[in-house]
């Protein structure tokens, strides 16, 4: 019976905050519908699943778009922003200034991560990026190129994951 219970109140508390990321999603990504889903495994360690969401279920760089990253495993937020600028510089970004200041703000916004959370990215119209953790606004940044250079992790051609990405922009 108890077992029971706790199940009940799992499927309760995952569809709710399924509902919430869902508003979430749709509050900046008008007629939003999954693109694609992957998980992301290192060696034998699932690090997280991923899942794009677009207009219509379809994915343009150049339009609003999400990207939700539910974790799997603990993860520190200063070594989340380390691996995304090392990311932005293996794909061929160079300037040091701009990644000096964009791991800045992303050591500030980024949290600790567990095995229950979810950070979700947002591409806006005006091209900025919004940041959930959790279904709470944890930052913004407003620069179009940091939005292209940090959302190009997952979706760019350059990508260190090619499998991810096709399998979320639905290839």
């Amino acid at each position: 019976m108890l077992r029971t219970i706790v199940l009940l109140l799992g499927l309760y508390w995952g569809t709710s905050a399924m509902a919430e990321n869902t508003q979430i999603i749709e509050q900046h990504v008008p007629q939003a519908q999954l693109v694609g889903e992957a998980r992301l495994k290192v060696l034998f360690w699932n690090v997280y699943d991923a899942k794009l969401y677009a207009g219509e279920g379809v994915w343009s760089s150049d339009t609003p778009f999400a990207l939700s990253l539910k974790y799997l495993r603990n993860l520190d937020g200063a070594d989340i922003a380390k691996r995304s600028i090392d990311e932005i510089r293996q794909q061929g970004f160079d300037d040091e200034d701009a990644m000096t200041r964009w791991y800045g703000t992303l050591v500030k916004i980024i949290p600790d991560v567990s095995d229950t959370s979810t950070i979700i990215g947002i591409q806006n119209a005006a091209r900025g990026t919004i940041l959930y953790h959790n279904n709470q606004l944890i930052g913004e940044v407003a620069d179009p190129l940091f939005s292209q250079w940090f959302f190009n992790i997952w979706l760019g051609e350059k990508t260190s994951e090619p499998k991810i990405r096709r399998k979320l922009i639905g290839g």
